[in-house]
């Protein structure tokens, strides 16, 4: 591997940091891997403009109708446009071409959570805790929600 001038550490390991930790605009979390170019993609979601994002990750998928990625970004969008049938589909598509995809899994559970089904989004959270070595932000951001919904069940 080639390394940062002087520094020891592999360009790869800095860049993975830098994608990682790159703050709001990554905002929709998942492990984001494929040769497409997702960040006008993300800027979209982050924008909370769906539709558009769908449209674009359609033209991608073309390209590349493998991507677990893609795949999991249109499940994210159809979700947030509330087609939860056309969401879930993506999902497991996305985990079928990846099982191992954060992202995924993540929000798996969390449409599972919306249409009211805690058991599967708690077997989502177990599946990411084997997943993540050190409590990564997908199984954070998983637990966080079932508890919210555990707490909002609990005061109805």
């Amino acid at each position: 591997m080639i390394s940062m001038a002087g520094s020891g550490v592999p360009t790869a390991v800095i860049l993975t940091l830098l994608f990682a930790l790159a703050g709001p605009l990554f905002a929709a979390s998942g492990n984001y891997s494929g040769n497409a170019d997702l960040k006008p993609i993300l800027e979209l979601i982050d924008q909370g403009q769906y539709d558009a994002a769908i449209d674009r990750l359609h033209v991608e998928l073309d390209y590349d109708p493998d991507n677990a990625d893609i795949l999991s970004l249109l499940g994210f969008s159809y979700r947030k446009t509330r087609r939860f049938d056309d969401a879930l589909t993506f999902y497991q598509s996305a985990l079928r071409v990846e099982p191992k995809h954060r992202g995924a899994n993540e929000y798996l559970g969390e449409l599972y959570l919306e249409t009211n089904q805690l058991d599967k989004a708690m077997r989502q959270l177990e599946i990411l805790d084997d997943l993540c070595t050190f409590n990564c932000k997908e199984y954070s951001q998983l637990k966080q929600a079932i508890d919210s919904y555990q707490e909002s069940a609990n005061n109805s």
